[in-house]
């Protein structure tokens, strides 16, 4: 039985199809196109850097183990079985570079009036950002 997967990850998604939404592999075939990583003898490579990885265990019948390969690219790994989804977050690294910057992410959100305004728009200028959470 195959179900279709959305993946979250790097500001997109993309539908692959699983065998077990439960824990979900990602076809070696589209392993490139859809995370930018190549699975060579030596580990995951993207371009010169490879990461070395434990191919017995990332390998399997159905695929790429995400869980393995989340673990190896050190990037938390969220799944939801019940609406096929995963969320694939950022590396420690691209984290403390964005940290390191000060240099808050773009984003786009409507304001009451549905006009759209984006954090980049307001380069230059003082912002305060106030965020609120209902739980």
């Amino acid at each position: 039985m195959s179900a279709t997967l959305t993946l979250l990850h790097d500001g997109r998604s993309d539908e692959i199809a699983v065998a077990d939404p439960a824990r979900p592999a990602i076809p070696a075939d589209s392993l490139e196109e859809t995370l930018g990583w190549d699975l060579q003898p030596e580990g995951l490579c993207r371009g010169m850097v490879c990461v070395p990885v434990d191919q017995s265990a990332l390998v399997r019948g159905d695929g790429l183990d995400l869980g393995v390969l989340a673990d190896a690219l050190q990037r938390p790994l969220v799944t939801d079985e019940q609406h096929a989804v995963a969320a694939l977050g950022a590396s420690h690294h691209e984290r403390g570079e964005a940290l390191t910057s000060l240099e808050a992410p773009d984003f786009t959100l409507p304001d009451l009036d549905g006009n759209l305004h984006a954090l980049s728009d307001q380069r230059g200028k003082k912002v305060l950002l106030v965020a609120y959470a209902s739980w």
